[in-house]
């Protein structure tokens, strides 16, 4: 019996950890499932908050000695965040407790409160009377029993207007906030597309790939703000999120090819890859298909499948793996920058090339960092109904780091990678002397 409860509080508090699923109106079958306890959906209520739980085709059939398991001992409900460290304890301190007898969360029905045979259904609709963010969970409080049945749920608060907003409390703004940021990616493809004009000369096969990832980031927030706003007015994407997955993939694909490309110097130092280099595009390039497909499995089936954890799991390793993979050939073109200063009496252009490779690794760092702890914790810590802070803080930061890395290797005539200033040799000498340039 110890083990369904430490499953429960496993459970528990990654509930706390999710973010609202992308749709709100959610049509779900669930077969011989034998979890004491699954997580449907988290969402954000208003003071006019409704919960809409319709339950058919039910059966339960048990393995144990007792033929009729007792369906008061399996039903729904909802938990905010503040009761979970209560629910906890008193699973702690007593292995058989069931969640539905406790007092810290509010009940919605249990499969007693079913149609009798062959309907075998329920629906109703229930006033959130207290706002909050709430998790929607079935629990099976009888051992040795699994559970088969149909299950759509529908979530929204109430406008003003009294028209249904079936975004939680803290995404409603998202869909102006990323339509908002998308005319900015295009203002910014814009102007890259006429420097890359006037300097037409100076332009590298790296820029277009550059102007490549701006439209692909803006089409992916375009895609993004029409797919917030379908599920907000209607509680289903209408399709966009299958868009918003496409660019999206593209989009984070490039990025990664962009980054390795700059670090490596493709296009502006030297017109080839090594073979080192290629191997980190083919271990970054499968990975980031690997997290989308993860991405994807996440997004549009939620937290109910058995196997929403794993996923997650593989999405956070994956994601590491190539925020590490994509430092390296920064750190590889620095050092070899480095050694090639001692030899070849270019010291200027050393020194300027050197200091751009380093600037650029202080600069992907800070974004890495930023966007995967620092966006995190605000997640963690801003209260429910500001969520949407962390996605603009990702947006801002996002943005930031482009205008950054575009700037930097901008097509320029005199770019920094072919500054050589004979006036400036002899400091540049004693700089590189002085400053051994590691990381």
């Amino acid at each position: 019996m110890t083990r369904l409860p430490l499953f429960v509080v496993l459970l528990l508090f990654t509930a706390s950890f999710i973010t609202p699923t992308a749709a709100e109106i959610k049509s779900l079958t669930i077969s011989d499932d034998s979890r004491p306890m699954i997580l449907f959906e988290k969402f954000g209520f208003t003071q006019s908050g409704h919960v809409s739980v319709s339950v058919s085709s039910v059966s339960v059939v048990s393995s144990s000695s007792v033929p009729i398991p007792d369906p008061s001992r399996l039903g729904f409900f909802l938990m905010s965040e503040e009761s979970l460290l209560q629910v906890v304890l008193e699973i702690e301190q007593n292995p058989n407790f069931c969640v539905l007898d406790s007092n810290y969360v509010l009940h919605l029905f249990t499969l007693k409160d079913l149609s009798s045979p062959p309907g075998s259904k329920y629906e109703h609709l229930y006033p959130v009377i207290s706002p909050n963010e709430y998790s929607l969970f079935f629990v099976n409080c009888v051992p040795e029993t699994k559970i088969s049945m149909k299950v759509r749920t529908e979530m929204y608060n109430l406008d003003p207007n009294g028209s249904k907003d079936y975004l939680p409390a803290g995404s409603t703004r998202l869909p102006g906030l990323y339509f908002f940021f998308s005319l900015g990616y295009l203002a910014f493809l814009g102007l890259w597309g006429y420097a890359c004009w006037v300097n037409k000369r100076v332009v590298h096969r790296i820029h277009v790939l550059m102007a490549a990832l701006l439209l692909m980031k803006a089409l992916n927030l375009i895609c993004a703000a029409e797919d917030k706003h379908y599920v907000k007015v209607t509680g289903t994407p209408h399709g966009w999120d299958v868009l918003f997955y496409i660019f999206q993939f593209i989009r984070v694909v490039l990025l990664f090819t962009v980054i390795v490309l700059i670090g490596t110097g493709w296009s502006f130092l030297k017109p080839f890859l090594q073979e080192k280099e290629k191997n980190v595009l083919m271990v970054v390039v499968p990975l980031q298909v690997l997290a989308n497909i993860a991405s994807v499995v996440i997004g549009e089936t939620g937290p109910f499948i058995k196997d929403w954890v794993t996923w997650n799991q593989i999405f956070l390793l994956v994601d590491i793996v190539c925020c590490c993979a994509i430092l390296f050939p920064i750190v590889w073109s620095i050092r070899s920058l480095r050694e090639t200063s001692k030899t070849d009496g270019k010291a200027a252009r050393n020194l300027a090339k050197l200091t751009l490779f380093r600037q650029f690794y202080i600069v992907v760092i800070g974004y890495l960092y930023f966007t995967r702890i620092v966006v995190f914790a605000l997640k963690t810590i801003a209260a429910y109904k500001y969520r949407w802070v962390s996605n603009a803080a990702e947006e801002i930061a996002s943005l930031a780091f482009y205008m950054l890395m575009f700037y930097m290797f901008r097509p320029v005539e005199k770019n920094e990678y072919f500054v050589l200033d004979e006036e400036e040799e002899e400091a540049a000498e004693l700089a590189l002397k002085e400053d051994d340039f590691e990381l």
